[in-house]
């Protein structure tokens, strides 16, 4: 009697750095990283330019850092205040820590630089789009009586590095607002050259084609079903590269176009949106678009910072 074939095993990613990824993902709760002494001897404000008013007491490094703790612990203002409170006497140091209100103004002009890489050569990007609640009906009502009227939410457009996995960019809108509409400010935050553009059909649009090729920017953006060829038979004009991608997903078939160009490294936009509302969730504290921006902008830097900590390093097996 014959033995029924064994199923082939399946094979997994595993995790072939475990001790040092473990290490990286418990310093991201040390306090003692994000207020450290660098932080407290830089605490109180230069005042080096004139302003109408009265004089800063706290430089943008203290506030930025209490903004930062707030992201990390999901905290609100008034127990943020309490918080840095606590943690100044226990590491004992002589420093005032401004209240929750100086801490909500001060977050609506905050610059946050979230890119943390010196600039070494020209970068790749991929580029997506994700919804953040501001407030309304949780899912589980949602599901049962349906959508009200007071659901508001915002658009997050980021800007990923493949190469490191770094957001280079980050710009919050509207929910209203298209992807389209979001590539320019984006592009314009990347400090570094950039060579190609990744993004999905949403970006296939000749407002963003034409920017990106008036920058010398490689597109690599999959057309429409209905797309058409644009130059007929002018040889004299410069070919469309969104031509050249019709005439090769006609020849080859579309699967084939995706796998000559490596258009699979736009999935790590979707990974880097896994990772923002995994680590932050789907919901913006503030609710006003400037503190709202700044609130984004600190979790892109934190996730970069987790970056600096240890990546996992993944095998099949």
């Amino acid at each position: 009697m014959t033995q029924p074939a064994s199923k082939p095993r399946k094979l997994a990613y595993k995790v072939t750095n475990w001790r040092d990824y473990n290490e990286s993902l418990v310093r991201r709760g040390d306090i003692t990283f994000w207020f450290d002494d660098a932080v407290i001897d830089a605490w109180e404000h230069e005042n080096d330019r004139k302003k109408v008013g009265r004089p800063f007491l706290y430089s943008d490094v203290a506030v930025e850092t209490l903004l930062m703790i707030r992201e990390l612990f999901r905290l609100p203002y008034r127990q943020t205040e309490g918080f840095g409170r606590a943690l100044a006497k226990l590491m004992q140091a002589e420093v005032a820590i401004p209240d929750y209100t100086s801490l909500q103004k001060r977050a609506a002009k905050l610059g946050v630089l979230i890119d943390l890489r010196a600039t070494t050569g020209p970068i790749e990007v991929v580029v997506d789009s994700t919804g953040l609640k501001v407030y309304g009906e949780g899912e589980w009502k949602v599901k049962k009586h349906g959508v009200g009227k007071r659901r508001t939410w915002r658009k997050v457009h980021l800007a990923v590095d493949p190469a490191t996995h770094t957001i280079v960019a980050q710009v919050v809108t509207g929910a209203d607002t298209h992807d389209g509409d979001a590539v320019e400010p984006l592009l314009e935050q990347v400090e570094a050259e950039v060579q190609t553009f990744y993004g999905d059909g949403a970006y296939d649009q000749w407002k963003v084609r034409n920017y990106l090729q008036g920058e010398s920017i490689h597109q690599v953006i999959p057309p429409r079903k209905n797309a058409k060829i644009k130059q007929h038979g002018n040889a004299s004009a410069e070919p469309l590269e969104r031509d050249e991608c019709l005439r090769q997903i006609r020849r080859d078939g579309k699967k084939a176009w995706k796998e000559s160009i490596g258009y699979h490294r736009r999935s790590l936009a979707e990974t880097a949106m896994f990772r923002f509302k995994t680590n932050f969730g789907d919901r913006l504290k503030n609710r006003t678009l400037p503190n709202q921006a700044t609130e984004v902008a600190l979790r892109c830097k934190l996730l970069n910072v987790f970056i600096t900590f240890g990546m996992p390093l993944f095998a099949w097996g």
